[in-house]
């Protein structure tokens, strides 16, 4: 996945490492030579095991020719007769003559025929006739044909023996005939240079695919040496599991193949996922196409189990790619109070503002003598935000969201909106996780103050109703405004990154304040959604099966 050039490897300095004088650190090279010691090894074994069943079968073909030749001889018409006329073994004999001939044909070293004595009627040299041959006679006259190498009178030859039989089968003698063994050997000794030739070729072959692979492999591998790719591998595994951003890696088919340790904690990835692809390690959505390569761009972001994701993707040469991932859900959120303390002081200069011209009023109230109606404005200016601070508390037991809702309070009525807590709102005091819920209800009041600033009679309603079930841990919140609402064909959309129909902050991107919703939603088992309000803008409904601590279980602050 990460590759090093030859320069930056050179930079790091030479490593040190045990090698055989000579021998190449490269690893193409070390693969060219081994390749080569291979192929001229299974070549000089192949042509050693062809060569010696080679000259084998040389030897028997020879001793089969011989067979062949005597048994052709033994069948020639009035041999038998020629050997029963009792006449004898001659130089100029009839059974002499017919030998030669048939020797001279066929390139025989010698055709001999004897009797049932042993004794040669007919031979190659003339003054060996009616004499015994030099080998056992005893298989021919017994009535078997053999073939087979011997060392006789003319030297070492390949011979075959036959019985020769009269008309009624019987044995009346046999003819021995020889090969030469010289020849055989020639014939062997003609066939090594072309075997040899065609050893050569195949080696020249093998040398020619080991230079190829050599040159691929020289390539591929930037030409290192093995002690600089362990080093690398070292090196890779140290730097993926040390850094602090997540990084995925991905073959050219798409499918995850290498998940590093800050990875599988924002993702929320295991081994099991290797060679799967995004979509079905992840499932459908923005952080499965981001990692797939279907959303364009750099910094991308995306929200990933309640977190918010700065996403960014290579490709690499071999067609895969690399994805690397960073958190910024702290970020995010710390954004997210920025733009909650501007507002509340913006809010607070406002009411620094009016406080000053309520004491204005007072002042001169007081200088004119009036001071019953002075005692009035007073006593209602006072009860007006005791008034509000009073329902907040009477209905809002959790001091994290009261303590919210009293500063949205006051951002609303600077945006001449008024916040109005529903009938039957009753929050207790035992939230399971209030900085979530907090989360949750923040963004909506934001969204639906956004939409109801500048409506006619702009309200905003929200409504946090306990479930009435057997254990009472579920609750339902509901934000609604007065604004324009959102379209039934944007319902659905509204809920995924980058939707937004506001300028983005200075500080980052809008379109996660929702996402955030819902995947807070969903962590706890709940849903989120939107609707048409009662005041005719939108109105958010969120449910929370397990947000309230069972009323027998004091929650811990």
């Amino acid at each position: 996945m990460f590759r090093v050039r030859p320069q930056q490897r050179a930079r790091r300095g030479p490593r040190q490492q045990l090698r055989l004088p000579g021998w190449p650190r490269r690893v193409s090279s070390q693969v060219l030579l081994m390749q080569l010691a291979v192929v001229t090894g299974v070549t000089a074994v192949a042509t050693g095991l062809f060569l010696a069943p080679f000259s084998n079968q040389l030897d028997d073909q020879a001793s089969r020719r011989a067979l062949a030749i005597a048994q052709a001889t033994a069948a020639q018409p009035g041999l038998d007769d020629l050997l029963a006329d009792g006449a004898g073994p001659s130089r100029n004999g009839p059974v002499q003559h017919l030998a030669e001939r048939t020797r001279h044909a066929t390139g025989a070293s010698y055709i001999v025929v004897l009797d049932t004595r042993g004794i040669r009627w007919s031979h190659a040299e003339p003054d060996r006739l009616g004499h015994r041959v030099s080998t056992d006679p005893g298989p021919a006259l017994a009535g078997r044909e053999v073939h087979h190498i011997d060392e006789g009178t003319l030297g070492r030859s390949a011979r075959g023996k036959v019985p020769l039989r009269d008309e009624s089968g019987k044995v009346v003698g046999a003819v021995s005939v020889g090969i030469a063994y010289d020849s055989v050997r020639d014939r062997f000794t003609r066939a090594v240079p072309g075997l040899l030739a065609y050893a050569g070729g195949a080696l020249g072959v093998g040398a020619l695919a080991a230079l190829l692979v050599f040159r691929r492999l020289q390539k591929r591998t930037h030409d290192l040496a093995f002690s600089d790719i362990t080093a690398l591998l070292a090196e890779r595994e140290a730097v993926l599991h040390g850094i602090r951003e997540g990084v995925v890696a991905l073959d050219s088919t798409g499918r995850i193949r290498l998940v590093n340790d800050e990875a599988q904690r924002l993702l929320d990835l295991g081994e099991q996922h290797i060679g799967l692809s995004p979509q079905d390690a992840l499932g459908a959505g923005r952080t499965a196409r981001v990692l797939a390569g279907e959303v364009p761009g750099s910094d991308l972001l995306t929200v990933s189990g309640g977190r918010v994701l700065v996403a960014n993707r290579m490709p690499t040469a071999d067609g895969g790619a690399v994805a690397t991932l960073r958190d910024r859900t702290e970020l995010e959120l710390l954004g997210r109070e920025l733009d909650g303390s501007q507002g509340l002081i913006d809010a607070l200069r406002a009411q620094d503002h009016e406080h000053a011209n309520r004491m204005h009023i007072l002042l001169g109230l007081l200088q004119l003598g009036m001071i019953e109606d002075a005692v009035s404005y007073l006593s209602e200016a006072v009860g007006v935000h005791r008034a509000t601070s009073e329902e907040l508390s009477e209905h809002i037991r959790d001091p994290m969201l009261a303590a919210l809702l009293t500063g949205k309070a006051a951002v609303a009525a600077e945006r001449s909106v008024a916040l109005r807590i529903a009938p039957g709102t009753l929050l207790p005091d035992r939230l399971v996780d209030p900085p979530e819920l907090a989360t949750v209800l923040g963004n909506l009041v934001d969204n639906a103050l956004d939409a109801a600033a500048g409506s006619p009679g702009a309200r905003v309603t929200v409504a946090l109703v306990p479930d009435a079930g057997t254990r009472q841990t579920g609750l339902t919140l509901r934000v609604s405004d007065s604004g324009p609402g959102v379209p039934p064909q944007h319902r659905e959309a509204v809920f995924t990154e980058g939707w937004s129909t506001k300028e983005p902050p200075a500080h980052g991107r809008r379109g996660l304040g929702l996402v955030l919703v819902r995947r807070l939603a969903e962590r706890h088992g709940g849903t989120a959604r939107v609707g048409q309000g009662p005041d005719g803008g939108a109105e958010f409904t969120v449910v929370l099966p397990e947000a309230l601590h069972p009323e027998d279980v004091t929650p811990r602050r």
